[in-house]
């Protein structure tokens, strides 16, 4: 079992920055592919970006391409999401999501954080 817990969300202007963090606990974090998803209002949520276990593998959503970037703090056992030049649509509420290599759909999710992008 893995328990994820994410932070970091908050109110910022647009063109603004945030890094979410997402804490592991149970296991290490390292041995899952780790993936970001948000749910905007009023849409259904979508998937934002992912990294491989081994690190090496990333994917990002069109939408926050060049803006975004996911990293990991193996040694914190925690995965970080830099948001920076954010736009208004970028608000949703953002969840954290573990799975081992090859297992989809994800097995493991935070409980989110809201960010809040105004214009």
């Amino acid at each position: 079992q893995v328990q994820l817990v994410e932070s970091g969300g908050g109110l910022v202007q647009a063109g603004g920055s945030l890094r979410l963090s997402c804490a592991a606990s149970g296991r290490t974090v390292s041995d899952y592919d780790m993936g970001w998803f948000r749910h905007p209002p009023g849409k259904e949520r979508e998937f934002v970006v992912s990294i491989t276990s081994s690190g090496v593998r990333t994917s990002y959503a069109d939408s926050v391409k060049g803006r975004f970037t996911i990293s990991r703090g193996n040694a914190k056992n925690t995965v970080y999401l830099q948001m920076n030049s954010l736009k208004p649509e970028d608000t949703a509420v953002y969840y954290c999501a573990a799975s081992r290599a090859f297992v989809r759909p994800y097995e493991y999710w935070g409980q989110g954080t809201q960010v809040t992008v105004s214009s």
